[in-house]
């Protein structure tokens, strides 16, 4: 290998193209500062507006990436490279990414559909697609919702989008709806006008609109009514059970029957002998928890951190106390002990002179 001769071709090309390098460490230089303040004037226009700022935050990323590769072929033209076949590998790299993601681009375009025509939002109850639970995050990927015994759902957005959903909170207020079954012998208007005071007679249930309850079915041995009311949404559930229970005592306190299903009764003749394995019920042994204390930085206030600081010198502080007391209650004791022997020895002593004596 002829290093000579290759060093000579690095010499001539910066001899040739020092005009070239200069202007692409300028443009270089000059481009990201234009790109920096396109992308801050962009961002605060954008926040000016009414858009989430999760949709904000998408636009400015995908406007910086097309800024920084038209920079990219800017620059390579300077240097003198052909850019047309570098358009045509990028034009097809492009392609193959976008098949090859097309869940995720598909999902992330579904996100922005969301967000921007606020289809829900953080804290709503909904139902899609059989699944149903408060929203707990909205991103441009998936949507994770938190079901009433705890457990985390994440929904693609492509499944949100192509699929009915029913978004609970919507509204400030919400109707109940009850079904009640009586027997074919009891007075339609006296279980209709019952049910009507049992939901007047809650608080927590709206007057206008007014309750309302109609016969509903004909069902092969009841009669079927159906009672709605309205009530506040934080309010449905405690509205729902309430009237169920009072509906029920009301209906037995006026002896109207509630049928039921009839099952055939067969006594069993021979005795059955049931094995027991323990010993009645065990005492209540209470788990240990740690108590974790984990602080969100975005969402806590400083003076929370200040306290919890000030907690723990406040019990490094009891720690400390507790330490030199002991250390105080020894030293006297050693003391007390110290007297005790020195006493006892003077005693002794005493007794012996007067012995001798």
């Amino acid at each position: 290998m002829d290093w000579n001769a290759i060093w000579n071709d690095i010499v001539t090309f910066f001899k040739t193209n020092a005009w070239n390098i200069v202007i692409f460490f300028a443009v270089l230089l000059l481009g990201i500062i234009v790109i920096k303040l396109l992308l801050n004037i962009i961002r605060r226009l954008l926040n000016k507006t009414r858009m989430e700022k999760i949709t904000i935050g998408f636009i400015c990323a995908i406007i910086k990436i097309l800024l920084y590769l038209f920079l990219v072929l800017i620059l390579l033209s300077i240097i003198g490279i052909d850019i047309t076949g570098l358009l045509t590998a990028l034009s097809a790299l492009v392609l193959a990414i976008g098949l090859a993601l097309e869940n995720i681009i598909a999902n992330a375009a579904n996100g922005i559909v969301i967000i921007s025509n606020k289809m829900f939002k953080k804290g709503d109850y909904i139902e899609v697609d059989g699944k149903e639970g408060s929203v707990v995050q909205i991103n441009f990927l998936f949507t994770t919702i938190l079901t009433s015994d705890n457990k985390r759902i994440t929904i693609p957005n492509s499944t949100i989008v192509n699929n009915p959903v029913v978004d609970y909170d919507a509204s400030k207020i919400r109707r109940v709806d009850i079904k009640f079954n009586v027997a074919y012998e009891s007075d339609v208007e006296s279980v209709k006008k019952l049910i009507l005071e049992c939901m007047k007679s809650n608080g927590k249930v709206l007057l206008n609109p007014e309750p309302f309850c109609r016969l509903n079915a004909l069902n092969s041995s009841s009669i079927e009514f159906l009672a709605k009311c309205y009530c506040d949404n934080e309010d449905y559930w405690d509205v729902y059970y309430d009237i169920l229970e009072l509906v029920y005592n009301e209906l037995k306190r006026n002896k109207i029957s509630i049928p039921y299903d009839q099952i055939e009764i067969r006594e069993r003749k021979d005795t059955v002998n049931l094995p027991i394995n323990f010993k009645g019920i065990p005492k209540r042994v209470e788990k240990e928890r740690k108590i974790e204390h984990n602080l969100d930085l975005e969402n806590v206030n400083f003076s929370e951190i200040f306290k919890m600081k000030k907690a723990k010198k406040k019990k490094i502080n009891k720690k400390l106390i507790k330490k030199e007391n002991k250390e105080k209650i020894n030293l006297a004791f050693n003391k007390s002990n110290f007297m005790l022997k020195r006493n006892e020895q003077l005693n002794r002593a005493k007794k012996q002179l007067k012995l001798k004596m």
